[in-house]
């Protein structure tokens, strides 16, 4: 089985695929694959690596920052930071490779490795393998003087608050905002952010303990936020999840803005004012029917990719897109950054809203929702999803009930072990039943 999902390494922490000597493996091989391939050449290669708030978080960083170290290279703690953090410092500081230790919404017992390439992007697959295929190779050691040092950069954060606050051209006064930190990577970066961009910020779920990222809150459990936005009288409020890589909404009514919304939001903004290279947004295959319907409405053309931000990142790339995103909350400006960055989403958010002077709810109207029902089937074999002829029959007769009216999407998770099936319909009693008859076609294919 592959090491590398589609976001990196992630599982269970300490783990059969995520130990110590896990990464100091990925580390080492990474080490050699980006450094050989760097244009830095004669100089000692640098890598910046930061983690979100997970306990676990505190020995793989250790054995990440060894493992670099012990291949050569001079490595940069940052701490506590948001993966967008990571990949901008990498990029700043013109550092060969950046590494960040989360696991995103995951619960907290499992971690990740994500890594960053020269110039702060995220890897792409063959280079993956690539580092996959060198793990555990016979190496030559530096010793004495060649070996990497070890230290901790006290100015990371204040750089990368510094870079969020560059983007912000309409100063967010007179609007109180509640944001939600998951316990995470977000917790202190992000109330700052906003409070110095001008808002009233409540901050919620912003102390961390090691054990409580994600647990019944941020981007995956929003009824906190939604109960503490209408009790504070809030004109919104902000979600993010354990890395703040996304970013959510909840209006002044406590009713859920998702990425879809907020990229139909952004993407009307954008055009106004001239800033939506070729009228395109790039989106995915799991963006709503309502916001592909939107964007036509609005005169922007969508382009879809597979699901992930790096998917995203590459097509926006390749046609020199400057919007693109997902559902869940990931959002890519590259005329900021490139890469999701929850808080750099939420701050030009709030600016849409000071600059058309109207809430949240009337912004988020302008796209209508269509009923999507989304079912996770644990512990299915998805790799024999796309095989299976009883599956594909399934999806042909759910298509031919739904018309242009609604879609099916089934997926194995690049991140977890597991399948998932989507439905849209025009009544989410539709949609709830062809859900539940596909789900169950796949447990039936599927099951083990």
């Amino acid at each position: 089985m592959a090491l590398f999902g589609t976001d990196g390494i992630r599982g269970l922490a300490n783990g059969e695929t995520l130990t110590a000597e896990i990464a100091v493996d990925v580390a080492v091989a990474a080490a050699h694959i980006l450094v050989e391939s760097s244009s830095n050449k004669g100089k000692r290669p640098r890598a910046i690596v930061g983690q979100d708030s997970r306990a676990s978080g505190e020995f793989l960083e250790a054995a990440v920052a060894a493992g670099l170290a012990s291949a050569g290279v001079d490595v940069y703690r940052v701490g506590v930071l948001p993966t967008p953090a990571v990949a901008y410092l990498v990029g700043e500081s013109g550092a060969d490779l950046g590494v960040m230790i989360s696991a995103s919404h995951n619960p907290m017992p499992d971690n990740g490795i994500k890594l960053f390439s020269r110039g702060g992007g995220k890897l792409d697959d063959a280079i993956e393998a690539a580092i996959e295929k060198r793990m555990g190779e016979p190496w030559t050691r530096p010793t004495g003087r060649d070996v990497g040092r070890i230290s901790f950069d006290e100015t990371a954060s204040a750089r990368y608050l510094t870079h969020l606050l560059s983007s912000v051209s309409t100063p967010l006064r007179n609007l109180k905002i509640v944001v939600d930190c998951a316990n995470g990577a977000s917790s202190v970066v992000g109330p700052q952010a906003y409070e110095k961009a001008g808002a009233t910020v409540v901050a919620i779920h912003h102390a961390p303990d090691g054990w409580n990222i994600n647990e019944n809150c941020g981007s995956t459990h929003l009824e906190d936020l939604q109960a503490r936005v209408v009790a504070e009288g809030a004109d919104f409020g902000i979600a993010h999840d354990g890395d703040a890589d996304r970013c959510l909404a909840v209006d002044a009514h406590g009713n859920i803005i998702d990425g879809d919304a907020i990229m139909t939001i952004l993407a009307r903004g954008f055009k106004e004012r001239g800033a939506l290279k070729s009228n395109t947004i790039v989106g995915t295959v799991m963006s709503n029917l309502g916001f592909i319907q939107a964007m036509k409405e609005a005169g922007i053309d969508v382009i879809t990719t597979a699901v992930g931000d790096r998917y995203v990142l590459e097509k926006m790339l390749e046609g020199d897109f400057t919007l693109g995103g997902e559902q869940s909350g990931h959002l890519i400006m590259r005329e900021f950054a490139n890469t999701g960055d929850g808080i750099l989403t939420a701050l030009q958010l709030a600016q849409e809203v000071v600059r058309t002077n109207k809430p949240l709810a009337e912004l988020a109207a302008s796209m209508t929702r269509f009923p999507q029902v989304l079912i996770n089937i644990p512990n299915v074999a998805k790799e024999k999803l796309q095989s299976s002829m009883a599956i594909a029959q399934a999806v042909t007769a759910a298509e031919s009930t739904l018309g242009d009216k609604g879609r099916v999407l089934l997926r194995a998770s690049g991140t977890e072990p597991l399948v998932r099936v989507m439905v849209e319909a025009s009544s989410d009693n539709l949609a709830q039943e062809i859900a539940a008859s596909l789900a169950a076609t796949v447990k039936a294919e599927l099951g083990n």
